[in-house]
């Protein structure tokens, strides 16, 4: 990822422990809590669930009609070597799109388990909102505390501490910081 949403300094800071800690385990949390909220931002991508190929063109195939257009770069990611990376398409269909690969074979339409990612360029920078910087410090203290303590504050449903904080409730603390940028594809029921 291009950027971080929240820096190492800014979780030391936040949570008061100096450098008492390393730069990886507290790196890892501040990517943790970037990977937990950018999972339901709205983006420019789509989830492909199949794949097949012919000599020299990759097609990525989807459950539902996509918006990509003939000579758009994508961005490809979790279907193979030779389908990941920078593509430009070069035909489409309303279920598919097909671009340039390296391949020396043909293989027909296949399950892409778990599904693949296509990417089209993004014209939001979500590392600049505030909002969204705020609910991923947010979100990366509650995992170090998580982290840090066996029972830190958790509460079952039974009014007993609990030691498993990161329940459904962690994004449910920070809706409200997100809501302008939802994306409305995960919003179901």
């Amino acid at each position: 990822m291009a950027a971080t949403w929240v820096t190492e300094a800014e979780l030391r800071l936040s949570l008061g422990i100096g450098s008492l800690y390393s730069s990886e385990v507290v790196e890892e949390v501040c990517q943790s809590a970037q990977n937990i909220v950018s999972g339901y931002l709205w983006k420019n991508q789509q989830y492909n669930s199949a794949h097949s190929h012919i000599v020299g063109y990759g097609t990525l195939y989807f459950d539902t009609p996509h918006d990509y257009f003939i000579g758009q770069t994508v961005t490809v990611s979790g279907n193979g070597a030779t389908f990941n990376g920078s593509k430009t398409i070069t035909d489409i269909s309303a279920y598919s799109i097909t671009f340039a690969t390296t391949h020396s074979t043909i293989e027909p339409i296949h399950p892409t388990n778990p599904f693949g990612t296509v990417a089209g360029t993004d014209y939001v920078s979500y590392g600049t909102v505030p909002e969204i910087r705020e609910s991923s410090l947010m979100i990366a203290t509650d995992i170090w505390q998580a982290r840090q303590a066996s029972n830190a504050g958790g509460i079952s449903p039974d009014f007993q501490p609990s030691p498993y904080r990161m329940g459904n409730t962690l994004i449910a603390r920070v809706r409200g910081l997100l809501a302008n940028h939802l994306s409305p594809n995960g919003l179901v029921g």
